[in-house]
């Protein structure tokens, strides 16, 4: 071929800016750029072979190779694949336009917010010059008779063509690496770049120093060189034949977790569209795991992003797993994703696929699936709340873990509970705080489930609002009428509720205190304090959305429920009046309040410091009791 010299024909001026603004924050996507055109060329030969179009070796083995020369301030592609004749070299390097970079110019350049692009794909070559201050290529076609060609160019709008020495099919791309991009003649830097979009490349990529000692090469050479990915990953294979143990192995190498996952789901479907992957349900340490999931999304094996959220359910990256889908339009901004059918109905299968498997596994292996509820039900609340079609597919597998250890689903519960409480839910927010009304419901043979972490206030909120005749109601917003006596004496039920209030209303010192008396089929319990669920709820959000000094403003109001069938209680009627005995029936109406609120909630700071004063006064009275 002759020597040719030219200028790129698209607006230069444009697209080298964008190129810098665009891929600045990323910067090493210039390497999964490169890298995947290699790999497209080596797909592409592949193909041409398999058709009968090309001849190649049986037993040639593909293959990449990344080499750094630090001494020589290169980096350096190598691939045997397809290769480009000097017509096509012109056609697709020199012509932008053919590499998807004008169209690229068009739909970005009055962009500024750096998240719109996804994917680079299509940018391809001309991101090379992000890093290099001169990059040349040197390619041999697969065509009989071609020739070698070498482009280079040192600005990315001007070009010199002669050819090359490359004698063997395929493409050598040559980086002259930039002073401000010098990490990438590191060889850490470059492995960290290539582990992380390359760790599934369906071909070979070896990692080469080529400023390393001879003796050293040699030495590896008995071993031969070992590719950095796995060509093979498993989401690619028959989900029948893998076992539990790839699963759990590929788990600890995707995702650097030796906590053995729960389980899986295997995606595996090539039509309407090709999508493989493996979803992981990961166990946790502790509830905040619940918003540290990783979906790594890929596209022909590469890697793209994590948690690409229109692309896969938002409720989903609480779980781990690899998606591989190489259908997805990646050269687009997220708001066209967000409004692609397409990009909808891969949504849509993911999130029927999980719901189908949770479902299978409640059906086949009830026991199993309760196990896991403990660690699943963050995840299953959250996709409820923010997927309709999710919800109606699992709410009849949703279940309730109850003060005595049972699984339950919202409709055996009601129907377990009906004579007792209606359709009323009664819930735990707190084990240990509220320990004396759960000992209460177990006595009386009264159920209530646990609702224990961060999502479960908008959860039972959510039901409540898809489920008209439901309402949740914390243990200590009500009691039951299955936990109180029929009451025969309703005058002297109101003698007792006038003169204890004026008791404690007076020991508390607290006029607008709410005191009421009920015959509880208990008698160890003297008081306990109540709080209605509505005004509880009130309180929180008041506190949640207002801050902490307008939650304080509202005053949610309690009531001090005491119980008449209590001995203590029945002494202070008779002691009221003794005026000798004010002062001890004092402290015992404070401590009586204490111990209920202690039930409820943490006392003040001012109020425990009370508390302890007073437990010391009263046990000091007891001891001189005893030695009188």
């Amino acid at each position: 071929m002759s020597n040719e010299k030219g200028t790129i024909s698209v607006s230069t001026e444009n697209i080298f800016p964008i190129i810098k603004k665009w891929l600045y924050s990323e910067k090493d996507i210039f390497l999964r750029e490169l890298v995947s055109n290699s790999s497209d060329a080596i797909s592409k030969l592949k193909k041409l072979a398999d058709i009968g179009e090309a001849e190649i070796d049986k037993d040639k083995k593909f293959f990449i190779k990344v080499i750094v020369d630090k001494e020589n301030k290169t980096l350096k592609i190598v691939d045997n694949g397809i290769g480009m004749t000097d017509e096509e070299v012109k056609k697709y390097i020199n012509q932008i336009a053919f590499s998807g970079a004008k169209d690229f110019v068009e739909r970005y350049k009055d962009k500024a917010d750096e998240g719109q692009i996804i994917g680079h794909f299509g940018l391809g070559f001309y991101s090379a010059f992000m890093v290099s201050e001169k990059v040349q290529i040197d390619t041999l076609s697969y065509k009989k008779d071609a020739e070698p060609v070498r482009w280079i160019s040192s600005t990315g709008t001007e070009y010199e063509m002669e050819k090359s020495d490359r004698d063997e099919v395929g493409t050598t791309i040559t980086l002259y690496i930039a002073e401000d991009s010098v990490e990438f003649l590191e060889m850490y830097k470059v492995r960290e770049v290539l582990n992380k979009y390359f760790s599934f490349l369906p071909y070979e990529i070896y990692l080469e120093d080529a400023n390393e000692e001879k003796d050293k090469k040699e030495d590896k050479e008995d071993i031969g060189p070992i590719p950095l990915n796995d060509t093979s990953p498993l989401w690619l294979k028959d989900p029948k034949d893998c076992t539990d143990e790839e699963y759990k192995e590929f788990y600890r190498r995707a995702f650097f977790d030796f906590e053995e996952p729960l389980f899986w789901i295997h995606l595996n479907m090539d039509y309407p569209f090709r999508l493989k992957g493996i979803l992981y349900f990961p166990k946790l340490k502790h509830e905040f795991d619940a918003m540290e999931g990783q979906i790594k999304l890929f596209y022909n094996q590469v890697f793209v992003a994590d948690n690409i959220k229109e692309v896969i359910p938002e409720f989903l990256m609480l779980l781990k797993g690899t998606i591989d889908c190489p259908d997805l339009p990646l050269n687009v901004s997220r708001s066209f994703l967000q409004n692609d059918g397409y990009v909808n109905k891969i949504s849509n299968h993911i999130t029927k696929k999980v719901a189908d498997k949770l479902t299978s596994i409640f059906k086949k292996e009830r026991e199993k699936y309760n196990k896991y509820w403990d660690d699943i039900n963050p995840f299953v609340k959250f996709g409820c709340i923010k997927e309709e079609k999710f919800y109606d597919r699992v709410k009849d597998i949703i279940v309730y873990k109850t003060i005595n250890d049972e699984y339950v689903t919202l409709k055996d519960y009601l129907e377990k509970n009906k004579d007792k409480h209606e359709n009323k839910v009664f819930y735990v927010s707190d084990e240990k705080q509220q320990s004396q009304y759960v000992k209460m419901f177990k006595e009386q043979g009264l159920d209530a489930v646990l609702m224990t972490t961060m999502i479960d206030n908008h959860f039972m909120q959510f039901i409540e609002m898809n489920e008209k005749d439901v309402k949740f109601q914390r243990i200590d917003s009500d009691i039951s009428e299955s936990m109180k006596e029929s009451e025969t004496d309703e005058e002297k039920k109101k003698e007792m509720k006038e003169g204890l209030e004026k008791l404690f209303r007076n020991s508390l010192e607290n006029e607008k205190l709410k005191v009421e008396v009920e015959a509880l089929k208990t008698s160890s319990v003297p008081g306990m304090i109540l709080l209605s669920e509505e005004s509880r709820r009130i309180h929180e959000m008041t506190k949640m959305f207002g801050g902490i000094t307008l939650g304080e403003r509202y005053q949610a109001e309690e009531t001090l429920v005491l119980n008449s069938n209590n001995g203590l209680i029945k002494s202070l009627m008779s002691l009221k009046d003794k005026e000798d005995k004010k002062e001890d029936t004092k402290l015992i109406c404070q401590h009586i309040y204490d111990l209920a609120m202690m039930s409820h909630k943490q006392l003040e700071p001012e109020a425990m410091t009370g508390f302890i004063e007073r437990s010391n006064k009263i046990l000091s009275k007891f001891a001189s009791n005893l030695e009188g």
